[in-house]
């Protein structure tokens, strides 16, 4: 199966560029595309292949991937699919208790009786009995959850902020899927990027029904965005390092082979809402993570470093973390005056 690897990056003077991965390098395209979300939608309007169009657009430009991806240049890279011209038209959401992982962490989490089942062990069991249907049904709905607009996208090495309302801010190594709606309504998934979907879990843990303002966080998504990979069986490691030491590290599974529900139902339930399918939104959706450090009783501390890389996905995605050193203060609303 051919793949295609693209990075999206910016640089003081020059602005906006897109570009091929092409290891040790990266190979620029054409400045007429700037973003990957004008590349998709050039492609699917002129009926061409993805893949052909990226490889005309292909210039003799590169650029030193590692001393971009340290740091060590003025480009700096973006997450790999955004909305360039409004963040607002991006939807940033979730599907959880997919894995077996993480619905047992979220089961410890609000157990009150050692035989008892919570309500997220009953769902992820429902997911588990129907949430792989026979091609052309529909199975079980999954958990969903919103996280924001694209606002909250970071991008590889910036830095992911435990903000002054927040009672922590912990990883979740996952895959993120990227889509774009074309301006027929129809979606069009892009590809997957390794994702720290990065929520706050000692908020969620206080009750369940804290999970949705627990979700309200930034997010990490990229370096790359890989076109044309299979979701069958995805391996991956997630680290933790503090001090430059690593403190924390687990190997992780994805794909549908590991998830109780198929990518075609977890799609469906995502796009079957008409505000789902606005022409020429972008969607980033993360699918559930199969372990996060915080269910090994390890809380993030100020400056940890975290790290996240599945096969097939490129380098990996490294974000330090930061707690805000504002306080937390009353937002007012006012009034018009009539």
């Amino acid at each position: 199966m051919e793949t295609i690897r693209l990075v999206q990056l910016t640089h003081p003077q020059h602005g906006r560029r897109v570009a091929v991965v092409n290891e040790p390098q990266l190979v620029l395209l054409n400045k007429n595309f700037n973003s990957v979300y004008f590349l998709v939608l050039e492609a699917t309007e002129q009926g061409l292949s993805f893949g052909d169009l990226v490889r005309t657009e292909m210039t003799d430009e590169t650029l030193d991937y590692g001393a971009v991806y340290h740091g060590e240049t003025p480009w700096n890279l973006l997450p790999p699919l955004d909305h360039p011209d409004n963040p607002s038209a991006c939807l940033v959401s979730g599907t959880g208790l997919t894995h077996q992982s993480s619905a047992l962490n979220r089961q410890s989490m609000h157990i009150k009786e050692p035989e008892g089942l919570t309500d997220s062990m009953k769902i992820y069991r429902w997911g588990l009995e129907g949430g792989k249907p026979e091609t052309g049904q529909i199975g079980t709905q999954p958990e969903w959850f919103y996280k924001g607009t694209g606002a909250i996208l970071r991008a590889h090495g910036q830095s992911l902020l435990i903000p002054p309302y927040g009672d922590d801010g912990g990883e979740e190594a996952e895959v993120a899927g990227l889509y774009i709606i074309d301006r027929s309504g129809t979606p069009l998934r892009i590809g997957f990027c390794n994702g720290n979907e990065f929520s706050d879990h000692v908020m969620e843990k206080k009750n369940y029904l804290y999970l949705a303002p627990s979700k309200l966080r930034q997010c990490a998504i990229g370096p790359e965005l890989a076109v044309g990979i299979s979701f069958s069986t995805l391996a991956g490691r997630v680290k933790i390092h503090r001090d430059g030491n690593e403190i924390w590290h687990h190997d992780i599974m994805s794909g549908e082979e590991y998830m109780a529900h198929s990518l075609a139902n977890l799609e469906h339930h995502h796009f079957k809402y008409d505000a789902h399918r606005i022409p020429g939104q972008v969607h980033v959706h993360f699918f559930g993570a199969d372990a996060f450090s915080f269910g090994n009783q390890l809380r993030l501390e100020h400056g940890d470093s975290c790290e996240v890389s599945w096969q097939h996905l490129g380098r990996p995605l490294v974000n330090p973390v930061y707690h805000s050193d504002e306080n937390d203060t009353l937002t007012r609303v006012t009034p018009i005056v009539l």
